[in-house]
């Protein structure tokens, strides 16, 4: 077996690798894409970080290919769904910059209230200005975490030590878990107005982008200062900089950026109480070492041992069961994606239902498929088939499954209804034939649904004209209608439906969607 890592990493990746029986090892760093695509036909396994990026088309040229190791979370720069549809496992490793991550954004809050960077800027310019560098304790202040997965949870515990008042805002966290951490549970609004600091935590989805914007910042106390390590988009970075100019915001700390590498011509570089670091937030000794261990072992162990750990697209099963539980586990995690892109509360139970022949088949992983789908839009960190049920369990979530023989019309079904604060969603899938996944209902419809790319989920009242009317708003607007799926409750009453599209919608085109007559909701998830 033969193994290439194309990013930099410690040595002890390569070390580690080389002590597994029949794997060879090369380090070849810093290829083109044309060069990794020429040369990865000879390879087994891939080892990268963030600066190679593992395309459909690299994976399409790698015959041999059985593993693409991450050495860090963040997968963005690996086609996963390629690599799936070619058998190959993605593996990443969780956790591994979770404590350095953390500890980045506690330094930021610490290097603003005391503005360290700029004091050491003035004093390499020959100044002695004491006056102009005045700071603020952080004794009973009040900071907000916007988001409290791992990295967030992890600043809480750090800003208690440092005798802050922590808020916390995170629509799917309930107050068991936020007393267990030792925070307030607040609403959005109340953090922003409340907060002295607002350090962000949250993953970059279409409800968090740009969520700290103009509206935002207009209800902040003046004189808040801003944290962001977590993901570019999600700070409003022209907002930000008229919320600074105008003195609401007295100074930043951003990590992450909109466009990575930051641009030279950005506002941001000209502000003074800007502290910008190059998305540093995994960038320590310990952090990267750690990684490379981790990921060494991984992928030596599936390579020789066929050992799955901490993959994001497989669960840990024998070959000849995950090839018939695959199409279920897939279908799992499709509705699992589909109820966390639509709830709203902190979750308190997830119940799922099996139906038909599935189960005769060991259920747990299309359980743990579920979680996977669903916690991965919530979570400021991945979500894998390892770590989902962990991570439900310590966020107090409730997992109940059942099983039911009962004469349905399919062979098999999974229904998943997720109770939170405000209220229950249900979403039942079934596979036609044996491979091809529908969504069959959505709470008290019935409809027939491929969950697959973008899909605009409308409620509207039964009325004629709906379904012509928003076609006619799409197609004006060059949004292509791949599929068209209705279901409703009685004439006159209640419908639903959902449309295939080919394009995400904008913020304006779903407010255009609900100025429409008997429109009552307007949703994009993406599968």
């Amino acid at each position: 077996m033969k193994v290439l890592i194309s990013d930099n990493l410690s040595k002890r990746c390569e070390e580690i690798l080389e002590g597994f029986p029949d794997i060879e090892v090369d380090v070849k760093t810093k290829l083109t894409p044309e060069e990794l695509k020429g040369m990865i036909r000879d390879y087994h396994g891939l080892v990268v970080r963030s600066a190679t990026k593992v395309t459909e088309e690299i994976i399409n040229a790698a015959t041999d290919l059985k593993v693409v190791g991450r050495a860090g979370t963040g997968i963005d720069n690996i086609d996963t769904q390629a690599a799936t549809k070619r058998g190959i496992v993605v593996m990443n490793t969780p956790g591994g910059n979770t404590i350095t991550t953390a500890e980045h954004a506690v330094s930021m809050m610490l290097s603003l209230a005391r503005k360290i960077p700029q004091a050491t800027a003035s004093m390499r310019r020959g100044e002695w200005n004491k006056g102009k560098f005045q700071g603020t304790e952080l004794l009973n202040k009040t900071l907000g975490i916007l988001g409290v997965g791992n990295i967030g949870s992890i600043v809480a515990d750090r800003a208690i030590g440092l005798k802050m008042n922590v808020l916390a805002y995170d629509p799917y966290l309930n107050e068991e878990s936020a007393q267990r951490i030792g925070v307030e549970l607040v609403s959005l609004d109340e953090l922003y107005g409340r907060s002295d600091f607002i350090s962000i935590h949250a993953p970059l989805t279409n409800d968090t982008r740009n969520i700290v914007n103009s509206d935002a910042f207009s209800k902040m106390k003046k004189g808040v200062m801003i944290i962001n390590c977590a993901r570019g988009g999600i700070v409003n970075e022209a907002d930000l900089v008229e919320a600074i100019e105008s003195k609401i915001v007295a100074g930043a700390a951003l990590d992450v950026f909109e466009k990575e590498p930051l641009p030279p011509d950005s506002p941001l570089l000209k502000l003074e109480e800007v502290i910008l670091t190059p998305h540093l937030g995994a960038s320590t000794f310990e952090a990267q070492e750690n990684v490379a261990i981790a990921i060494a072992n991984q992928i030596g162990d599936y390579l020789t041992k066929g050992m799955i750990r901490n993959a994001v697209n497989v669960p840990s099963l024998p070959a000849e069961l995950l090839t018939n539980l695959e199409p279920y586990i897939s279908m799992a995690e499709r509705l699992g994606s589909f109820q966390g892109q639509i709830l709203r509360g902190g979750i308190d139970e997830v119940v799922i239902e099996y139906n038909g022949d599935v189960i005769d088949y060991d259920i747990t992983p299309i359980t743990v498929a579920t979680l996977k789908g669903l916690l991965g839009e919530l979570m400021d960190q991945p979500v894998n088939f390892v770590n989902a049920p962990i991570i439900a369990k310590e966020r107090g979530i409730k997992v109940v499954e059942t099983k039911s023989s009962r004469s349905i019309d399919f062979a098999s079904s999974i229904a998943i209804k997720v109770k939170t604060k405000e209220g229950e969603n249900l979403i039942e899938g079934a596979l036609f034939g044996k491979k091809d996944p529908r969504i069959v209902r959505i709470d008290k419809f019935f409809l027939d649904a491929v969950p697959e790319g973008y899909l605009l989920i409308l409620h509207n009242a039964d009325k004629p004209g709906v379904i012509g009317n928003v076609g006619t708003l799409l197609g004006d607007n060059n949004v292509n209608i791949a599929r068209l799926h209705l279901g409703r409750e009685a004439i006159g009453g209640e419908a639903v439906s959902l449309w295939n599209i080919d394009t995400q919608l904008s913020d304006d085109m779903l407010s255009k969607l609900l100025e429409l007559p008997y429109v009552i909701s307007a949703k994009v998830v993406k599968l």
